[in-house]
């Protein structure tokens, strides 16, 4: 498999176990923080640094293509499924 793909593989993971976490944040399941959409946004956004840095670790910094390979097969891939999701989340409940 290209590294694009596995790169792919890493945020789409991240973006399953980020959309739910922000959706567990948003809803006020967790009573000390109640409803936080701020929260939630903040959470899914270090997930998603955390998964560019496990991507880059995994894969080699110059296989991952820096930035820019970054940008097209791990951050648009991520954001698009996590807000998706989370709001499928959200309509759900």
């Amino acid at each position: 498999m290209e590294v694009d793909a596995k790169v792919v593989t890493v945020h789409v993971v991240a973006a399953v176990a980020a959309s739910y976490l922000a959706f567990i944040l948003s809803n006020g399941s967790i009573p000390a923080l109640g409803k936080n959409e701020a929260i939630a946004v903040l959470v899914g956004l270090v997930i998603l640094y955390l998964a560019g840095q496990v991507s880059e670790r995994l894969f080699g910094k110059e296989e991952v293509g820096g930035f820019k390979g970054w940008l097209w097969s791990g951050i648009v891939p991520f954001l698009l499924l996590w807000f998706v999701l989370w709001s499928m989340f959200i309509n759900m409940w």
